[in-house]
């Protein structure tokens, strides 16, 4: 009865592991081959195999040295001690060679799984990270792999039947745990995923006084990842104490044929050898069932790990026969033909066959609502996500044709969010290493920098903390413009790069993109109308079509999108300072 219960909860939760991968793969809207992985049986598992087999006859000969030497009464005890310690020694080398072996083979598989795991993640597309929860990143690099085989060949004939019925228990609870251990591999994910983003809006929880609510949250995750852990420990012991039910069996089995054997029939060494080895058997038996089975059930660790290393990658960093001249790109010219954009195969169109040219020097200034395409568009000149038909020409070159590496060398990009990374300010500057004291010093003066950083004790080996949290946002985004004015690439985007910071940084940025980069081609997406009212041209989306391209000049001339999103920008602030004057001197205006 509890058997068949037991059945219909694994069965339950494989068919809710089964109907959630799949709910997981379809929103990603494509399918994932999986390669089931199990143990290894090439070198590693021959050298090992051969290894505890020389060790189970090495024990077997000392065993059986020691039982049958106690029945010689003239035998010393020198002489005893001595022939067992012979055949002993060579054991203890075994040993010792196949915990080499094991340890060595298992790094290796390893460093290779991690290797491959790494470089798959590394050369993911940007789709994957949007799509993919870190916590489900991190979840998948545990991994446990290790057998190991022992037999008592004493009882042998004895113990057949017991280890057929073990062999059946074992089965039986392998179809199940194998699938508990699927599930809780995926509650994991959502309690890592938890923690990181709580961690990354811990300001504003705390601001909102949501701590408790956070917490409980957290709490309700780790108890239903907890019960799928106790649900595979209770799993384990109810496999093991039929296991050691039956082995119970074989110890009273071996005894009762002992005792009932005739007088003499077997030497006295030999019946308490037999008994030993019978008692022994079930700690043994229990000792390599968890293993085996611990074995068999995290290994589909390696499994999910294998997932990830076969998700879709990124185009080749180089092309060898498609690489540009060192002095690409000349202009800076920009040519959008029919561009159509879609992030998954059967996805509707995100931009809808836009077609239009930004001239070399120009700035160019890109506006429109929220879901207009903006972003983008930025992402396709990056290549962040691939063109489904169309064309992106920068100085006549189809950026598709190239390698990654060679084009996104060539670009630069303050992005709305900067990134800043754990060490030095010379290293978040200057990470490859490319230009002298002199040439960053210079950046840092022209981006505003210079003093802050000659204040410091280190200078420009000051310490970074990670994302950049010991320095402000309007610092933060002026590093990035230290790294853009070092490149000197003809080609620069602003991504809504000022609207997370005051006022005073963003004229700061302004005033210098104005000035350093008079030659230069600035695509500025903008998030604030004003930023791009001064721009050469300016590119109206809405809903990944383009509305408008022209002269903002022109545009607020005539009743234009562009003259609407000014006018409505413009009409809000007028009502935010209403608002907020009105709720600091609400007297005066109850008066008017």
């Amino acid at each position: 009865m509890a058997g068949t219960a037991f059945e219909q909860l694994m069965n339950a939760h494989k068919d809710s592991i089964t109907a959630l991968e799949a709910s997981n793969y379809q929103s990603q809207g494509k399918s994932l081959t999986v390669d089931t992985v199990r143990p290894d049986e090439s070198n590693m598992s021959y050298t090992i195999n051969k290894t505890v087999k020389e060790i189970f006859l090495q024990r077997a000969a000392a065993t059986y040295w020691l039982a049958y030497a106690i029945q010689i009464p003239k035998l010393s005890s020198g002489i005893l001690i001595g022939v067992y310690a012979l055949i002993s020694t060579p054991s203890a080398a075994f040993v010792y060679l196949r915990c080499f072996f094991t340890a060595h083979m298992g790094l290796k598989a390893s460093k290779s799984f991690f290797s491959g795991f790494t470089d798959a993640i590394f050369k993911a597309p940007m789709l994957f990270f949007d799509s993919t929860p870190v916590g489900r990143i991190l979840t998948r690099l545990v991994a446990t792999v290790g057998i190991m085989a022992s037999v008592t060949w004493q009882v042998v004939i004895v113990a057949i039947l017991a280890l057929a019925g073990s062999k059946y228990v074992q089965d039986y609870y392998l179809a199940s745990a194998r699938e508990l251990i699927r599930i809780n591999g995926t509650t994991k994910a959502p309690v890592m995923n938890y923690a990181a983003e709580t961690s990354l809006g811990v300001v504003t929880i705390r601001a909102f006084k949501m701590v408790d609510r956070f917490y409980q949250n957290y709490l309700k995750l780790v108890d239903k990842d907890a019960v799928l852990f106790f649900h595979s420990n209770g799993a384990l012991e109810w496999l093991v104490m039929r296991i050691e039910a039956l082995q119970n069996v074989t110890l009273l089995t071996a005894s009762l044929l002992l005792v009932l054997l005739p007088k003499g029939a077997v030497a006295p060494g030999l019946v308490g050898l037999s008994l030993s080895q019978a008692l022994s058997l079930n700690t043994v038996q229990v000792f390599l069932t968890r293993w085996y089975c611990n074995l068999s059930n995290y290994i589909i660790s390696i499994e999910r790990i294998k997932q990830f290393t076969h998700i879709p990658q990124e185009p080749a960093a180089i092309v060898e026969d498609k690489r540009p001249a060192s002095s690409w790109p000349f202009k800076g010219r920009i040519e959008l033909k029919e561009l159509k954009i879609r992030y998954r195969p059967n996805a509707p169109l995100v931009l809808k066959g836009i077609s239009c040219t930004f001239k070399q020097g120009t700035r160019v200034g890109v506006v429109g609502r929220t879901g207009s395409g903006k972003t983008t568009l930025v992402s396709a000149l990056f290549r962040l996500v691939e063109p489904a038909s169309g064309q992106i020409l920068i100085d006549g070159l189809d950026i598709c044709s190239i390698g990654l590496k060679d084009l996104r060398m060539k670009l630069s990009i303050i992005p709305q969010e900067p990134t800043l990374f754990r060490g030095s300010v010379r290293t978040n500057l200057d990470p490859l290493g490319l230009y002298s004291d002199h040439e960053i010093w210079e950046a840092l003066e022209k981006c505003q920098l210079k003093a802050t950083i000659r204040g410091l004790p280190n200078q420009l080996d000051s310490s970074v903390c990670d994302e950049g949290e010991n320095w402000s946002a309007g610092q933060r985004q002026l590093f990035c413009l230290g790294r853009v004015l070092l490149r000197r690439n003809r080609i620069l985007v602003l991504d809504e790069a000022t609207a997370s910071i005051d006022a005073a940084t963003d004229a700061i940025l302004q005033r210098i993109i104005r000035q350093q980069f008079l030659e230069c081609t600035v695509i500025t997406v903008a998030h604030r109308v004003p930023t791009v009212i001064d721009s050469d041209m300016v590119m109206v989306l809405s809903y990944g079509k383009l509305l408008e391209y022209d002269k903002p000049s022109r545009l607020m001339e005539i009743n234009s999108s562009f003259s609407e999103l000014v006018a409505e920008y413009w009409s809000t602030c007028r009502r935010n300072s209403y608002n907020n004057f009105a709720a600091e001197f609400p007297d005066i205006v109850n008066q008017s």
